[in-house]
């Protein structure tokens, strides 16, 4: 990539996700934006544990979990963070409600387009900051 795609150049970006393969994808989706790939945590403990000390500057998380929903860990990171949603069973009504403005992708999506996505949320939200 060239240095124009670099566009999430130094922000460390949380990744929740419980299968190996996407969560490794991701990674390296992150890491060709530019971007430090946090974790990847496999469960809602691992990634709140991730973010107890500091939030992330992103995240792409999952819904479904090995202990649980995402809930928890969305609760903790918004409004502060942008996050990206990647599920293949879409966002539950209870987190939709809580959570109206949160992006959600279907997987399977390219994890640049996820990575290109979290860049627009990360756009997006510094804009609303800024007027």
């Amino acid at each position: 990539m060239s240095g124009t795609d670099q566009y999430l150049a130094g922000l460390k970006v949380l990744i929740v996700e419980d299968e190996p393969f996407i969560a490794l994808d991701l990674a390296f989706a992150v890491e060709e934006a530019g971007g430090i790939p946090l974790g990847p945590a496999p469960s809602v403990a691992q990634a709140l544990k991730l973010i107890e000390g500091a939030l992330p500057d992103a995240a792409i998380v999952d819904v479904d979990l090995p202990d649980g929903k995402i809930g928890p860990v969305l609760a903790v990171l918004r409004p502060k963070v942008p996050v990206v949603v990647h599920t293949g069973v879409g966002l539950p009504e209870s987190l939709r409600e809580a959570h109206p403005d949160v992006p959600v992708c279907t997987k399977p999506t390219a994890p640049s387009e996820l990575a290109r996505r979290l860049r627009d949320e990360i756009s997006r939200r510094s804009q609303v900051k800024e007027s």
